[in-house]
C-alpha cells in the first residue's frame, strides 16, 4: 500500500467540480511533480487534499487512513503538512514565533525540533529573532517549509515553492527539497517550472482542465513528444 493515496478525487469550489477523477499515489522517500498550464487545477488538488476546498467525490489516504473531507488541523494530525504559493509565514512574527507556531498541535520538544529545523535550515538561526516580514522572499520561502516540517509530516504539499524567486534561492529551495525528500517524507510538488520540477522527481503527473492527461516517471514525461512540445518549451532533455 502506498503511504498517500489519491483515488478518484473529484474537487472545487461551492459545490463546482474544478479536479475530475484524479489519481496519484507516493511512497516514503519519493517526490512527485504536478505539472500543467495555470487553470489545470494543480493548485486546487492539493488544497482538495488539505481541506482547503470541497470534496466531492473520492478519496485521499495516508497510511491507509482516510482523510478526505477533514478539516485542515485534522489533516495535519494525521500527518500531512502544506506550504501555500502566497501568505505562507505571519509577517508581524519572529522567525521563532513562526516556528513554534507551526508545533501548536504538537507543543512538546518546541526547542529541540527548532534545533533540528534550524540544523536543517541554518540561514534561519541569524534571524530567529527577526520579524518574517522583514525577510527576502527566498527567506520566507525557506521559513514556510521550515514550519511545516515543525510536526514531521509523513506527506509535505508544496505550492508553486520558487514562484518569484532569484535563480540562486530557487536552487537552495530544491536543494531543501531533496533533503526532505531523503529523510524519507514524501513530498508533491505543484510548480509552473515544469522542467526543473520532474528533474527533481521520481513520479510526473500532467494535468490539463482538471483532469490527469499523462503520467510516469519525471524522465518519462520530460522525454515525452508532447510534454516537450506543449509544456516544456519545445526542448527534450538530454
Amino acid at each position: 500500500m502506498p503511504l498517500f493515496e489519491v483515488h478518484k478525487l473529484t474537487a472545487g469550489y461551492n459545490r463546482n467540480p474544478i479536479v475530475h477523477g484524479v489519481d496519484l499515489e507516493l511512497d516514503a522517500g519519493k517526490m512527485a511533480a504536478i505539472i500543467g498550464p495555470n487553470g489545470a487545477g494543480k493548485s486546487t488538488l492539493i488544497k482538495a487534499v488539505f481541506g482547503l476546498c470541497d470534496v466531492l467525490g473520492g478519496q485521499v489516504t495516508i497510511d491507509g487512513k482516510s482523510v478526505a473531507g477533514m478539516r485542515p488541523s485534522q489533516v495535519v494530525s494525521s500527518g500531512i503538512g502544506y506550504v501555500p504559493q502566497v501568505d505562507n509565514v505571519f509577517p508581524s512574527l519572529s522567525v521563532r514565533e513562526n516556528l513554534e507556531m507551526g508545533a501548536f498541535l504538537n507543543p512538546r520538544d518546541i526547542t529541540r525540533r527548532i534545533e533540528e529545523i534550524v540544523a536543517m535550515f541554518p540561514d534561519l538561526e541569524a534571524a530567529m529573532r527577526r520579524p518574517a516580514g522583514a525577510l527576502s522572499g527566498g527567506q520566507r520561502n525557506m521559513l514556510a517549509l521550515a514550519r511545516a516540517l515543525m510536526t514531521r509530516p509523513k506527506v509535505l504539499l508544496l505550492d508553486e515553492p520558487t514562484a518569484g524567486l532569484s535563480p540562486i534561492y530557487v536552487e537552495r529551495v530544491w536543494e531543501h527539497v531533496a533533503k526532505i525528500v531523503e529523510s524519507g517524507a514524501a513530498v508533491v510538488v505543484v510548480e509552473q517550472n515544469a522542467r526543473r520540477a520532474l528533474q527533481a522527481s521520481n513520479h510526473g503527473y500532467l494535468m490539463v482542465a482538471g483532469r490527469l492527461a499523462q503520467q510516469g516517471t519525471g524522465r518519462e514525461l520530460l522525454e515525452s513528444e508532447d510534454v516537450v512540445a506543449h509544456y516544456l518549451g519545445g526542448s527534450q532533455v538530454v
